[in-house]
């Protein structure tokens, strides 16, 4: 019998509840990755004992989903949310069930759910309990819905993106049969939310292997759900400085790009304004003039469709926008402060140079040597600039606001020029960021 080691509280809340006469298993995610040697991020137990009577047996509880049969129980600095076993009624509307009902049977609460490698209990005493063969999908490296894969899909039609999210987290494949229910039932993908279907994009982007958003496409999800990729497939580049049509050139780059989400989220749409920007020249070569700029309004039309959150927004704009900057292995330290400048600051650089770099790698070998070397000497030449505090911002001028009204400066559109034009003058020569010579010759000329 597998022994799977759970933390301490966990196994003593199975315990309480054996005690007193009833089932308790750990259940679902955590246990597949504890078969698997991973360290699961959540503890999910599930129980013959109705909420009620959970909540008599334990002194701190939350009713964090009441209705569904979970209680949260909080033990020690812990929360484990314990759910009874349960059947789910009848589905309307590919989201969620329009009633749940209690059951003593774990096989029945086990048959509820999505795929059979989520789909097996473990306790101490019984070891685990795999009725539909999980063990065995685990070892093979299948995916695979638990019983028939049509109705799983009809129940909760974001099970069809999961099983797309999950073979990239596992490097697992999608069973046959389960390809072909997704192939048949993933228009429902329209009746769920865009933050439920973000929320699996961001896990298939962040994984180990972002590049099987490729199946979601060749399955036709992205159709549903990610439009703007299935243009980027569309979009071929015939020119010497690429070797893929956009979406596989946009998926090497977020395979080439560090696994942070606002990073792979740029490396996926940093190109998408090549779709609506591309010319042939009479030579028969592909030109997307502009497409970083028209690229914005389409990038963030997919970012505020998915509520990704502010800030994850921006930076990614930050990224679409700058992501082909700097080609010039000569160029000079005045002229990337005043690229720093216009990006906004020195805090966004290291991110545009990482997807340059990713984008770079992205390409084809046509003078990548010479794009290599560009960006390994913004890089030495961003690093000069921080390590001389140059300045980058009005902020960081040897005078302010405060400094020009005690010289005489009235506040107002005259004073935000004359600082701008100090700034101008820094950026160009670092040495003139003094009070001295600001005062002399901007106010006092």
């Amino acid at each position: 019998m597998k022994h799977i080691s759970m933390p301490e509280n966990a196994a003593k809340i199975i315990h309480i509840l054996q005690k007193e006469g009833y089932e308790a298993y750990i259940v679902g995610g955590c246990v597949r990755d504890a078969i698997l040697g991973k360290c699961p991020n959540d503890w999910d137990i599930t129980t013959s004992a109705k909420p009620e009577e959970v909540k008599a047996l334990f002194r701190r509880t939350v009713d964090t989903g009441i209705q569904h049969g979970t209680v949260t129980v909080l033990m020690g600095g812990d929360a484990y949310e314990v759910t009874t076993y349960r059947v789910d009624g009848k589905y309307e509307d590919h989201r969620r069930p329009t009633e749940v009902s209690f059951t003593t049977s774990l096989s029945e609460d086990l048959l509820r759910r999505d795929f059979t490698i989520n789909a097996m209990a473990y306790n101490d005493k019984e070891g685990i309990i795999d009725l539909y063969d999980g063990m065995g999908d685990l070892a093979r490296g299948i995916i695979r819905c638990v019983g028939v894969a049509e109705h799983r899909f009809d129940e909760d039609a974001l099970r069809i993106l999961r099983a797309v999210r999950f073979a990239a987290q596992l490097n697992f494949v999608i069973e046959e049969e389960t390809q072909k229910a997704i192939v048949k039932k993933e228009e429902f993908l329209k009746d769920i939310s865009a933050e439920r279907i973000q929320v699996e994009l961001t896990k298939l982007l962040t994984s180990a292997h972002p590049e099987r958003l490729m199946d979601a496409y060749k399955l036709g999800i992205t159709k549903i759900v990610l439009p703007e990729f299935d243009a980027m497939m569309e979009t071929e580049q015939n020119h010497c400085h690429h070797c893929y049509n956009v979406g596989e050139h946009s998926m090497h780059v977020v395979c080439n790009i560090e696994n942070e989400p606002a990073l792979r989220w740029a490396a996926l749409l940093h190109d998408v304004g090549k779709t609506v920007t591309k010319t042939t020249g009479k030579d028969g070569t592909d030109h997307f003039y502009g497409h970083n700029i028209e690229g914005l309004p389409l990038a963030r039309a997919v970012l505020r469709r998915m509520k990704l959150d502010n800030v994850t927004i921006k930076r990614v704009l930050k990224l679409v926008e700058w992501h082909d900057y700097g080609i010039d292995e000569k160029i000079k330290k005045n002229t990337l402060r005043k690229a720093i400048y216009r990006m906004g600051g020195a805090e966004w650089f290291p991110d545009i140079l990482k997807i340059r770099l990713a984008d770079t790698l992205a390409q084809s070998d046509y003078k990548r040597e010479e794009k290599m070397k560009s960006i390994a000497h913004m890089q030495a030449l961003y690093e000069e600039i921080l390590a001389d505090a140059d300045c980058l911002t009005v902020k960081d001028l040897a005078v302010n606001g405060g400094d020009l009204i005690a010289l005489g400066v009235k506040p107002g559109k005259d004073m935000g020029d004359m600082l701008n034009r100090m700034l101008e003058d820094v950026l160009e020569s670092p040495e003139h960021n003094t009070k001295e010579y600001l005062v002399e010759k901007y106010v006092r000329k």
